[in-house]
């Protein structure tokens, strides 16, 4: 198994990673329908969501840099991602008539395509559906693929230009 910069093996990096996805996921829900700000958003899932055990459910770890960058990023970025996001789905489909869960993965998805060059864009893609599995059993799991790879296109043509190794 290889490891990480920090030392941690690669598989953990990825299980944390993972954790923070889903945990930004999460937040930006929580933010958009209770109302909350991104310092506050950080605060709570830092304090009484990451790793923690609520309500007899076991939350998942996460990597607290990456966790903050994503967030940080999305809310920094808006703009830009909700823009892009919409230039993506189906006419007719602007993203606030997107389910809010849906919305908060395609932000997360967007932001990470357009600024963390450092991870894949296929992994990112795998991670979000990895995500949307998560809370859909449905249509919602293919059409945040779809959308995720539109945006990886427009963000990354030139990882999909080349031939897969």
């Amino acid at each position: 198994m290889s490891r990480s910069e920090t030392g941690r093996p690669e598989s953990n990096r990825a299980e944390m990673r993972r954790g923070a996805r889903l945990s930004v996921v999460q937040a930006l829900y929580e933010m958009e329908i209770g109302g909350r700000g991104v310092v506050e958003a950080m605060a709570e899932f830092e304090a009484f969501w990451i790793g923690k055990q609520v309500e007899d459910i076991e939350l998942p770890k996460a990597e607290v840099a990456f966790f903050r960058d994503l967030l940080g990023g999305v809310v920094r970025e808006q703009r830009l991602v909700d823009r892009s996001v919409d230039e993506a789905l189906a006419s007719g489909w602007p993203l606030k008539r997107i389910e809010a869960v849906v919305r908060a993965i395609f932000r997360a998805g967007a932001y990470e395509l357009a600024f963390r060059k450092d991870v894949p864009a296929r992994a990112v893609i795998s991670e979000y559906v990895a995500v949307a599995r998560a809370f859909y059993e449905g249509e919602e799991i293919g059409m945040v693929n779809a959308v995720l790879d539109k945006l990886a296109r427009d963000f990354r043509s030139d990882e999909f230009d080349a031939p897969a190794a």
